[in-house]
């Protein structure tokens, strides 16, 4: 059984779909927390970091991680500055908090797969200042990472460079199952290519080896922020997400796609009934779609989605895609010719 700890995002979390045996809602001191959990048997904890009364302070997360299991415990984030920020996140790392994430489709992954070490170091930030866990009546003590090592720094890779500052990241992400990203990410990648210095990458997946072309790069998700880093070049770097929590967070934006036949849509429903709920104000393309324009406005009007743009099945083997063409410059793209 689980808990669930939550403030600002409350009604997300009442739609997580898991056993709850017990929760808490409000802002709340983190020694309450740890008192009512401390010697409470649960499964996993999902925690709203903004149920934690002061949480910009670091050392609150630091009381947390040395009296609770963090192991058992889902951080999830809001937008601010101070949470959104790398040293925030390099020091949640430093004191073993490896679980944290920003959006559903994250906390539904590290309730199945919690991360270890491995799947977050790319964001610890090891040059920094470590916050090293002291007795919980005293202050934290920030020691510098020059001085002579000692068995409280933990020994990782240095973090891979950024990514060039104006690389544009676009994620392409299948909502309904097999409804053609990889093959609409590939023609995106053909048609920009003409305009522009764009990569391709596709995640925890061999598909693109399918279409020959040594340029296009297939990773997993523990590597993508490296590969995405070496990017330095690149103008446009597109990303078939897949399923990769890790991947997704490197976008800029995302592009979901909905391939709108019948069964495709029933199946969703049925399988996840909140799906379409979530994608609310998001860009959403039907894909391989023979829906007319009054088909459309019908799909709109019971998904209560706003549909980006209607696409029809594409040749990917066509060397010049007008619709294609029309679809970027929609999404903000210069196709002219340089």
């Amino acid at each position: 059984m689980n808990v669930i700890v939550a403030n600002k995002y409350q009604s997300m979390l009442e739609n997580l779909g898991i056993d709850v045996i017990k929760s808490m809602n409000g802002e709340f001191d983190v020694e309450e927390i740890i008192s009512t959990f401390q010697n409470f048997f649960y499964q996993r904890m999902i925690l709203d970091i903004t149920a934690i009364r002061n949480y910009q302070d670091i050392r609150n997360l630091q009381k947390l991680s040395i009296s609770l299991d963090m192991d058992k415990v889902i951080l999830l984030l809001d937008e601010s500055p101070e949470s959104s920020s790398p040293a925030y996140l390099s020091k949640l790392i430093s004191m073993g908090i490896y679980n944290f994430t920003r959006n559903m489709e994250g906390l539904q992954y590290l309730y199945n797969h919690p991360n270890s070490y491995r799947d977050v170091a790319q964001f610890h930030q090891i040059d920094e200042v470590v916050v090293i866990p002291q007795p919980m009546q005293q202050a934290p003590i920030e020691q510098p990472v020059q001085q002579a090592p000692t068995q409280h720094f933990i020994q990782a890779p240095a973090p891979a460079p950024a990514p060039r500052e104006h690389s544009h990241i676009i994620g392409i992400k299948n909502v309904t199952k097999n409804s053609g990203a990889t093959t609409f990410t590939y023609m995106m990648f053909n048609e920009l290519a003409r305009n522009y210095r764009v990569a391709a990458i596709e995640v925890d997946k061999t598909d693109f080896s399918y279409f020959n072309d040594n340029s296009l790069i297939s990773a997993i998700s523990g590597t993508i922020m490296q590969e995405v880093a070496s990017l330095t070049t690149c103008d446009v770097i597109l990303i078939d997400v897949n399923n990769s929590v890790q991947a997704e967070s490197l976008c800029n934006e995302v592009i979901y796609i909905i391939e709108p036949t019948t069964i495709k849509l029933n199946k969703l429903m049925m399988v996840t009934p909140q799906s379409l709920k979530k994608l609310k104000g998001k860009k959403v393309i039907l894909n391989q779609s023979l829906l007319s324009s009054k088909d459309v406005l019908d799909f709109e009007y019971e998904s209560k989605l706003k549909v980006f743009y209607n696409m029809p099945p594409l040749d990917e083997r066509e060397k010049k895609n007008k619709l294609m063409n029309d679809f970027l410059i929609r999404l903000g793209f210069d196709l002219q010719a340089r």
